[in-house]
């Protein structure tokens, strides 16, 4: 009765560990993925998708990027990632077939792209400004507790937009 109850436990801790492996192997493979789409890559894949087919020295001057060289490393990692093609005459473009995937978790507003979680992090913020001032007047004894966790859900939802943002930035 007690090698079985061992080889059980045994069993049960080998599968924790075959499985909290696969689980830390496949978060380090979507960081590694992520970072490779980020800043000036994400840029221009942004400015393809915009602009269309475009020449090395187009997509350079129209990122104003400090060389040809350097555009051309970043297209390298999209074509690399499936995520651009060359034709013929060497023009680049955007594969719009992974567009979603690449901008999750973006919405975008004329122009511009944005981070779907600014307009829940301006709605918090709106409702924590407006608790609070419930709380000068001297509103009902809940209100503290709607503050605290106005403040929590403002400081989580501003963190994950200045992080999607900063996968815009250089």
């Amino acid at each position: 009765m007690h090698d079985l109850l061992m080889r059980t436990t045994k069993t049960r801790i080998a599968d924790l560990i075959v499985r909290l492996t696969n689980s830390i192997s496949f978060m380090f493979g979507r960081m590694s993925e992520d970072r490779e789409i980020r800043g000036n890559t994400l840029k221009i894949y942004l400015y393809l998708l915009k602009h269309g087919p475009s020449e090395l020295r187009d997509i350079q001057r129209g990122l104003n990027l400090s060389s040809a060289s350097l555009a051309s490393y970043h297209l390298g990692k999209l074509l690399e990632a499936g995520y651009a093609k060359q034709d013929e005459y060497g023009r680049y473009s955007a594969v719009k077939e992974v567009s979603d995937k690449i901008l999750e978790g973006y919405s975008k507003i004329g122009p511009a792209m944005v981070p779907q979680l600014f307009f829940f992090s301006l709605l918090f913020t709106i409702l924590l400004v407006f608790f609070s001032a419930g709380a000068l007047i001297g509103y009902p004894y809940f209100i503290p507790y709607l503050i605290a966790l106005g403040i929590a859900m403002v400081v989580v939802f501003w963190f994950e937009t200045i992080r999607l943002w900063r996968k815009l930035a250089v």
